[in-house]
């Protein structure tokens, strides 16, 4: 009989926003496999580390953060071959994945890979956007309202339009689009109303108004917006 691919969100980087399903299934694994960043530490594994076996076998998925899609793809080919080898030897494998494994989560890639032909579970994690809301102090929506979630790397037009006709905005991937994001709200007028978090829930987290953020930002930082009166009071 095959293993379980188990797809665990880790929430978004404090070991204790974990949640209990998913700590169980990585101190019980024999299989863990991860992503890293090419050449370096992997993050995700970074959560988990107190919780993973000593003799557990990693699998160090190495994707490459390039704007070309090919290298990582092939990275997530080759792990997803790692993993299922150890499935056909009836081995479960719990794949770690931060925030949630289907909302930006690299964990879609080899579930779109494997889950034809293998049982997988997805174990649910705390979103960066509810952590960023929470250490922030800043409720999104309330009754009809909607929420507008946004990639960083969109074009300045397209973001500009998109910000325009929105409620509350969730801006994600800031990183090296701080700059053009900061223009835009320059331009629409909203940089009063956003706010600006970099590394929600760690020891070096920074939580500031959008117009005090830094000059760079690193890939894990966010900016949320929402426009006009307190829509929960």
């Amino acid at each position: 009989m095959s293993g379980v691919l188990y797809g665990v969100g880790l929430g978004p980087g404090a070991a204790d926003l974990m949640t209990l399903r998913a700590a169980r299934l990585i101190e019980g694994a024999a299989v863990v496999a991860y992503p890293a960043l090419a050449g370096g530490a992997s993050f995700a594994r970074s959560i988990a580390a107190d919780l993973i076996p000593a003799d557990a076998i990693e699998i160090v998925m190495d994707v490459p953060m390039s704007v070309e899609r090919a290298p990582a793809q092939a990275a997530y080919d080759t792990g997803a071959a790692a993993i299922a080898a150890h499935l056909d030897a009836g081995r479960d494998v719990v794949c770690l994945c931060e925030g949630d494994p289907f909302f930006y989560g690299s964990f879609m890639y080899l579930f779109a890979r494997l889950s034809a032909d293998y049982r997988v579970e997805v174990v649910p994690g705390v979103t960066s956007i509810a952590a960023c809301a929470a250490v922030a102090a800043r409720p999104l929506v309330a009754r009809n309202e909607r929420l507008t979630v946004l990639p960083g790397p969109l074009p300045e037009a397209e973001l500009r339009e998109r910000i325009a006709g929105a409620e509350s905005v969730v801006i994600m991937k800031v990183g090296r689009h701080l700059a053009k994001i900061r223009a835009v709200f320059d331009d629409l007028g909203l940089t009063d109303h956003a706010v600006y978090i970099e590394r929600a829930s760690l020891p070096e987290q920074v939580v500031c108004p959008l117009a005090q953020a830094p000059a760079s930002a690193p890939y894990f930082s966010m900016i949320l917006l929402t426009k006009g009166a307190d829509p929960w009071l």
